[in-house]
Order: C-alpha cells, then sequence, then structure tokens
C-alpha cells in the first residue's frame, strides 16, 4: 500500500524531531536524497551540467546543498537565486555551493537566464509544500528558460503545482521527476497534477507517520493477495457470493455477457441475471452457469448497458427488479444507465461508477443547475466532483479514467493508476462493473473492492495482451488468470 499525506502532517511528522529539524540533520538528508537521484539521472543521460533554480524557502536552502554536492561529484554545477541571504540556512548553503565550485547567480541576471538555457538538468527549489499554487513572480523567466529537451527535477514537489491536489496549472512547473521526502504527498499521486512530477522518488529522512491518517491511498499487488475473498474449504457458491446482475437491454446487450463474464471469471460464487429477452439469449449461450430470474443475492450490479426509457418487451420488469435493488438493504453499484435512477441516498453500502460524463450529468441533476455542468469541468478537477457526488448521495464514488479515483464524502482518497492506454475502449466499464460487483457480493467495503477491481482490471488488460489492444471480452475471460498470478506472486 502507498500511502500520501496532507501537508500538515507531514509538517507534523518534522514538529516531532526538533532535535533532528534544528540540527539541519533533516536537511541534509534530503539534500543527501536529491544529489543521489540527480547524479544517477545525469549519468544515465550522459549529462555535465545542472542548475539549480533557488526560491527564498527551506526547500532552496535543500536544493543549495544539493547542488553543493553535484559540484563535489565533478558535475559543471550552477545556483540561480532568488535571494541566497534570505535566511541564515540558506546563506551557509550558498557559501558552501561557492566553496565547492558552484557558480551562484543573482536571478535577475541576463547570466542566470542563459545559465538555466544551456543547462542538461535543471533542479527546481523555487518553492515547496509551503508554496501557493502558481509560481512567483521571480521565477516565470526562469521556468520559460527552460529547454525542452532539459531534464527537470523537482524537489519535493513541482513548484507552484497545488500540494495538497487539485486542478494542474499551466502557471508551474512540469517535472521529468520529482524527489520527495518522507512521503507522497496528494500532488503526486492524484489527478491531473501527478503528470506534472513524472517519476516519484521518496527519500527515508526518518519521519515517523505510523500513526498518522493518510490523505491519499494506494493499493499495491501486495494488497490484493491479503484482501481477495479466497475461498476455504468450508465455503459454497452461496457463502462465496451471489450477485445480482441487471445489464444490458434490446439496444446494448452485449453489455449483459460483459458484465456477467466478468462476474464469474473473477470467482463470484454464482450470478443471477435478470433481463429483456435478446441479452438473456446472449448471457445463456456465454455464461451458461448464470442463473436467470430474481432470488437471494448478497448484492446487485445495476446499470451496464440498461436504458432506463426502452420499451421493449420485458423492459419494464428489468426496470422494476432494478428499483426494487436499489430500494433494498444489499450493497449495489450503479453504474452507466442505472444512475439515471439515483435520486439521493440510500442506507446500504453503495457504490456508484461513473465516468467524467456520466458524473457531470448526475450532479447538474441532483443539484437542480440551470447549467449543465460538463465533461471537461470533471475532467479539470476530479477529486473535487467526486467528493461532490458522494456528498450528495452518501455513496462511495468510483470515477473512471487514466487514473481512478474511489472516495466517500471525507476520508482518504484511494486512487488507482493501474491501466494501461489501451483500455479506453468499449465494454471496459461493463467489465469493471461484473468484477467489483463480484468483490462486494464477496463481502468487502464498498471503497475496498472498487479499489481492488481496479487494480486487477488494470493487470488484466496488460495480461489480456501485452502492450497492444484489448478487446473488453478478451478483458473479461483474463480476470481469473490475473488474480491468479496476483495470489501466486505473494506467496
Amino acid at each position: 500500500m502507498i500511502t500520501g499525506y496532507s501537508v500538515e502532517t507531514i509538517r507534523a511528522a518534522e514538529a516531532a524531531l526538533p532535535e533532528l529539524l534544528e540540527s539541519g540533520e533533516l536537511m541534509q538528508r534530503a539534500a543527501r536524497g536529491i544529489a543521489r537521484v540527480a547524479a544517477g539521472r545525469m549519468r544515465e543521460r550522459g549529462a555535465r551540467t545542472v542548475t539549480a533554480l533557488v526560491g527564498p524557502g527551506n526547500n532552496g536552502a535543500d536544493t543549495l546543498f544539493a547542488i553543493a554536492r553535484l559540484a563535489k561529484r565533478g558535475f559543471l554545477s550552477t545556483a540561480v537565486c532568488v535571494d541566497p541571504s534570505a535566511s541564515e540556512v540558506q546563506t551557509q548553503a550558498a557559501e558552501l555551493a561557492r566553496s565547492r565550485g558552484v557558480v551562484v547567480l543573482d536571478g535577475a541576471s541576463r547570466e542566470a537566464i542563459t545559465a538555466i538555457h544551456r543547462a542538461e538538468v535543471v533542479l527546481d527549489g523555487i518553492t515547496g509544500i509551503g508554496g501557493r499554487p502558481g509560481l512567483p513572480p521571480f521565477a516565470r523567466p526562469w521556468v520559460d528558460a527552460i529547454r525542452d529537451r532539459t531534464w527537470v527535477i523537482s524537489v519535493d514537489t513541482p513548484s507552484g503545482q497545488p500540494v495538497d491536489g487539485g486542478d494542474a496549472l499551466a502557471d508551474a512547473v512540469f517535472a521529468d521527476e520529482t524527489v520527495t521526502f518522507g512521503a507522497p504527498k496528494p500532488v503526486h499521486l492524484l489527478p491531473p497534477t501527478e503528470t506534472a512530477c513524472g517519476l516519484l522518488t521518496v527519500i527515508d529522512i526518518g519521519l515517523d507517520l505510523a500513526e498518522a491518517s493518510p490523505a491519499v491511498v494506494r493499493l499495491t499487488p501486495e494488497d490484493i493477495a491479503s484482501r481477495w475473498p479466497v475461498p476455504t474449504t468450508d465455503d459454497d457458491k452461496y457463502s462465496r457470493g451471489v450477485l445480482g446482475i441487471i445489464a444490458g437491454g434490446e439496444e446494448y446487450s452485449g453489455a449483459a455477457v460483459l458484465t456477467t463474464t466478468a462476474a464469474v471469471t473473477a470467482g463470484v460464487g454464482m450470478v443471477r441475471y435478470v433481463g429483456t429477452s435478446t441479452p438473456t439469449g446472449l448471457v445463456r449461450a456465454a455464461v451458461p452457469e448464470a442463473v436467470h430470474g430474481e432470488g437471494r443475492v448478497q448484492a446487485w450490479v445495476i446499470g451496464p448497458g440498461l436504458d432506463i426509457t426502452s420499451t421493449a418487451k420485458g423492459a419494464d420488469a428489468q426496470l422494476s427488479a432494478a428499483r426494487a435493488a436499489l430500494d433494498s438493504d444489499l450493497p449495489v453499484l450503479v453504474d452507466a444507465g442505472g444512475l439515471d435512477l439515483v435520486e439521493g441516498p440510500r442506507n446500504a453500502p453503495t457504490l456508484l461508477t461513473p465516468h467524467a460524463g456520466e458524473c457531470a450529468r448526475l450532479l447538474t441533476r441532483l443539484r437542480g443547475r440551470a447549467t449543465d455542468l460538463t465533461r471537461e469541468e470533471v475532467e479539470g478537477a476530479p477529486l473535487e466532483h467526486a467528493r461532490l457526488l458522494a456528498g450528495i448521495t452518501g455513496a462511495t464514488v468510483l470515477l473512471k479514467g487514466a487514473t481512478t479515483l474511489v472516495v466517500d464524502a471525507d476520508g482518504p482518497v484511494l486512487v488507482q493508476d493501474d491501466a494501461p492506454t489501451w483500455l479506453a475502449t468499449a465494454g471496459t466499464g461493463d467489465v469493471l462493473a461484473g468484477l467489483a460487483g463480484a468483490l462486494l457480493a464477496g463481502g468487502l467495503d464498498p471503497a475496498i473492492a472498487g479499489s481492488m477491481a481496479a487494480l486487477v482490471h488494470g493487470r488484466a488488460a496488460d495480461l489480456a495482451n501485452p502492450g497492444g489492444p484489448v478487446r473488453a471480452l478478451d478483458l473479461a475471460h483474463a480476470l481469473g488468470r490475473t488474480v491468479a498470478a496476483l495470489l501466486r506472486d505473494a506467496d
């Protein structure tokens, strides 16, 4: 499990180490880590020249100490400073840097801009975790002078990006790599700012976060092995979980096959399918182990391929079953067309799985907005809108996208980034619904079920056709092998 922490939590962990903080040892640990990563990257790239962009805070001092170490290793080093006497520690760092051959330049000089433009590697130490979103005015010419081919390593966070997450700002640094300290922060793990961080290296500087509450959680393959509902000799198909699926219709009949196939391949004890005649026939042929019609279940999946306005034969009965499931006290996953049935909070565990467009439409409807919320607005601030939807509905929201967010109204954000870009194709959301539904039926909490499903979903896409296009049905068929591999690799 990868955990990220808020600025407030990191500051408290630092304050709990007063001797290391006051002696400067924490700063030296950070500087050693920056220098080690930067030196390795420079050797890998055959680079010789490095320029540090030094802001007025402690992050700038970290960066000055780091470039002093790089100069000692023989790299051609320059530091561009807004004010190297901004603090006592910066003065000490600048003196050390000069003594080791670093050329320390006034950030307002022409020589500074030239040094930035010529650098093969730039260390971004303009602002740290205490910085406000957006670049300070003095730093804008510095960032503009960085060439496209220059490798940018941000110190702690990309300067100007919102540290606790939010919209990725154009008026900020977009790094190729980020070296952070103690633990990741939300900016490193949440979309869309994670793209501004590039590669991420976490340097252990001795912070004790064992009792701290994370702001962001990302599950790893090891978490699958420890949490997956593996059957025992005492289990039968009922105790393993029976999943009811209300999906597909006469227009989107294939969704029923994808959802039911995913559920049975993921290992649910039994599937009960409720649908109209065409998808029912397809499910009978493709998933012969499925049972048809309503009955006792442990959880429901409602909505993949469901058209609540359909007038086809059997559509009314299917819609009635969907409404009854929503009115029940059972866990329910609601996807796609089923989201049109959501009117407010349920009193039972609920997982909503919209993509950005569906999230925008649902929020518009539930909030009674005169102006439609757009897909682009949701994509620009996905966490904000997922939290808003969770707050209105009382549900757990799994917001689908290149990076998947799983959130409740409060508490940590679960974020997964396991899928290849090939997964952006029709039907893969139906597979995710069946997979997550199987985990709900197996007794997992909606947030954990959603996050585990997102991880396995992404891994299965790689397994189905490594490095190439992925068909949704192939993805569904790969789920069982993926789970088996994850369980086996953890042994």
